[in-house]
């Protein structure tokens, strides 16, 4: 079956680029909020060109992102879905830790990468968090303001020594650790909970793991340090509250929402909850004061990374992260785009332009005969691609999608569009000698398998859906690729159809099997104008541009 519908796909150099994100070209970003003057400074000796307008309203945001590679924010810029939607972005740096203001999923479909500062506030929220703890022991806050108001009450406010009292630390990440090390300082043992931080490795910093339930009842003290995500949200609860010790004290310097607010208020009120450290509220400012007025309850306005130090390092490494994106050395913060880290390298970028060019190949000869692909399976063999099946996965997806109509594919988005077109995909490393990619893909009940590799710096096929080729395919260039059955004049036919169109055959690879209706391929000046000129001589053809 002829295809009189023209496959061009566009794979020039800018396409690869735009397609396997590293190196990324910004070239303009928007700081929207007040940033450490170290950010601007950074981007603009890169040769980025910075604007930094604050406090501006969604509309106005939506107007002036359009113009715009990258976006630059703290907290106070909410990047929702209409925002991402109405700019053209390649990336959002959030100058901080949690990026909740930030609709990643949305980001993540339209193929912009979000990036935070993992580490640039990590030890003003652990101090922040220790302050606090230190606090809720010895109520100085409220003593203070006490002495400010003329009084002079010594048995009020009677504390307690963190010496040997245990604190249960809800999340081993980088801030968590640093709060262990300091109150171990003060003779406190730390237990904790982390579902991804191995055990072994937290009890290298002196923190003993265990399960949530084991947690609870044996804290005086309770400091959480997750993201804010459903299995978070509420994480401190009533019936949690209830499984710990009467008058357990708690500090939250991560997120508002993870301690339930209403919980918290009714575990103070009964005594449950002897006293809360709060630097963050589920809505900022809050609008309840029930908790910020509670005497038990030492509050701050979010002033976990409200240093100079904090600011200076945030501001100075998101644009240093940026930086190193652009100039292809290395991949930090993001954090929805992790198969790009692996793809800092001129090996890796042959092997994505030829899982690309291998996607395209096989979504052309597809389309030829209207069959809807459902199933990809992709293989990678040799030692020298075991590293890449991830990023390999991807770029032959970007390859077989590239074609959909409003569709535009790029490692950060292809899984998540394959899914939205019902394609499932299976991939797999073996350990034969030889670095190949093995592609197949299921239509209808009809496959098509491809395979190729990288030969002197350049993307070749070397099989057609059972036609091994005496000479490997570049590919390169303009393709057409035909199936038909072995004769001394098919050549000679084809070329006089191709020169009555004005279309020069510039390569020709045969298959080395001669029996059968087998796929060849000729480079050549020019795609043809219909393919259905092909009619006569072929029973399938595509064609397509590299």
């Amino acid at each position: 079956m002829i295809s009189s519908r023209l496959r061009t796909l566009p794979c020039t150099t800018d396409r690869l680029r735009k397609t396997f994100m590293a190196p990324i070209f910004i070239k303009t970003v928007l700081i929207s909020e007040s940033v450490d003057p170290r950010c601007k400074t950074i981007l603009e000796e890169n040769g980025i060109r910075v604007t930094e307008k604050q406090n501006m309203k969604k509309d106005e945001l939506m107007a002036e992102i359009k113009d715009y590679d990258g976006l630059v924010v703290r907290s106070a810029t909410k990047v929702t879905s209409d925002i991402i939607n109405a700019a053209n972005l390649k990336i959002i740096g959030r100058a901080g830790t949690g990026v909740d203001n930030v609709d990643v999923d949305a980001a993540t479909k339209k193929g912009i990468i979000v990036m935070n500062t993992p580490s640039g506030n990590t030890i003003s929220a652990a101090e922040l968090t220790c302050a606090l703890l230190m606090s809720l022991s010895r109520n100085v806050p409220q003593a203070a303001m006490s002495m400010k108001q003329g009084n002079w009450d010594r048995k009020k406010f009677m504390g307690a020594e963190l010496y040997g009292k245990v604190l249960g630390i809800v999340g081993l990440g980088r801030i968590g650790k640093e709060v262990a090390s300091r109150m171990q300082s003060f003779g406190m043992r730390t237990i904790g909970y982390d579902p991804i931080t191995p055990p072994e490795v937290t009890a290298s910093w002196g923190v003993e793991q265990m399960s949530l339930e084991q947690l609870w009842p044996q804290c005086d003290y309770i400091t959480v340090h997750t993201p804010l995500m459903p299995s978070t949200v509420g994480l401190l609860n009533d019936e949690t509250f209830a499984k710990c010790k009467k008058g357990v004290k708690v500090v939250n310097c991560a997120r508002g929402g993870i301690i339930d607010e209403a919980a918290l208020l009714r575990a103070l009120e009964s005594g449950q909850c002897g006293g809360a450290g709060l630097d963050v509220f589920v809505e900022e400012p809050p609008q309840n004061r029930s908790l910020v007025d509670h005497p038990n309850v030492i509050s701050c306005p979010h002033l976990g990374a409200s240093t100079k130090e904090a600011q200076a390092r945030c501001g100075e490494d998101i644009a240093l992260q940026i930086v190193d994106m652009v100039k292809g050395k290395k991949l930090v913060g993001a954090v929805n785009a992790q198969v790009l880290a692996s793809t800092f390298s001129q090996e890796s970028h042959q092997l994505i332009k030829l899982g690309e060019a291998v996607g395209a190949v096989l979504q052309s000869c597809a389309t030829s005969s209207k069959k809807m692909y459902k199933h990809v399976q992709i293989t990678t063999q040799g030692d020298c691609m075991k590293s890449a099946t991830g990023y390999m996965t991807s770029s032959v997806l970007v390859g077989l999608l590239n074609h959909e109509s409003g569709c535009c594919p790029n490692l950060i988005n292809v899984l998540s569009l394959a899914k939205e077109s019902g394609i499932t995909t299976h991939c797999a490393s073996d350990g034969a000698a030889s670095g190949m990619c093995k592609v197949e893909i299921v239509a209808n009940g009809s496959s098509y398998k491809a395979s190729g590799s990288v030969q002197g710096g350049v993307p070749v096929l070397l099989e057609l859906s059972d036609s091994v080729f005496k000479q490997p395919v570049s590919l390169t260039g303009n393709l057409l690729f035909f199936k038909a059955s072995a004769s001394p004049q098919l050549l000679s036919s084809v070329a006089g159809l191709l020169a009555t169109e004005g279309v020069e055959i510039e390569s020709y690879s045969a298959p080395a099997d001669r029996t059968g209706d087998l796929w060849y391929c000729v480079g050549v000046s020019s795609l043809l104008r219909d393919l259905s000129a092909l009619k006569p001589l072929v029973k399938e053809a595509a064609q397509l541009t590299i």
